[in-house]
């Protein structure tokens, strides 16, 4: 539970590095929607990985070795789920229905949540497999 909440914190930043990333791509340097969704998630993502690694799954960041295979497993995993729903979420309620791109994305945050826990906790961040024990002889 605790960690449930921890995520949810970074979560909750994250939230706010992608959604005010966004407004300040779409409405003060008028890039197109679609392209700055794709740059706010990323630079969300990134921001999340370096919190949960610090401290939602502090206990399971004590390998230095690891770090590139684990940013790139939160990218394939989070960052994918992340982009794929923001993406289509931008696409349906900003490109059809003209919602404001930064609406969409919070919309399209809520769904994704769980899924992205669950990736973390059992891909991301997992527990190092354990070395099989030798037998004495």
């Amino acid at each position: 539970m605790i960690r449930w909440l921890k995520f949810n914190a970074v979560g909750a930043l994250g939230m706010i590095v992608h959604l005010g990333t966004l407004a300040l791509l779409v409405h003060v340097f008028k890039v197109h929607y679609l392209i700055a969704t794709a740059i706010a998630v990323e630079t969300a993502i990134l921001h999340n990985f370096v919190w949960h690694r610090r401290w939602t799954w502090v206990d399971r960041s004590d390998i230095p070795d690891a770090l590139p295979m684990t940013v790139l497993r939160f990218n394939l995993t989070n960052g994918l789920v992340s982009l794929c729903s923001n993406l289509f979420s931008a696409y349906v309620l900003t490109g059809f229905w003209h919602l404001d791109p930064v609406l969409s994305n919070f919309l399209s945050l809520i769904p994704s949540c769980i899924v992205n826990f669950l990736l973390s906790d059992r891909l991301v961040f997992r527990l190092p497999a354990s070395e099989p024990k030798q037998s004495e002889t």
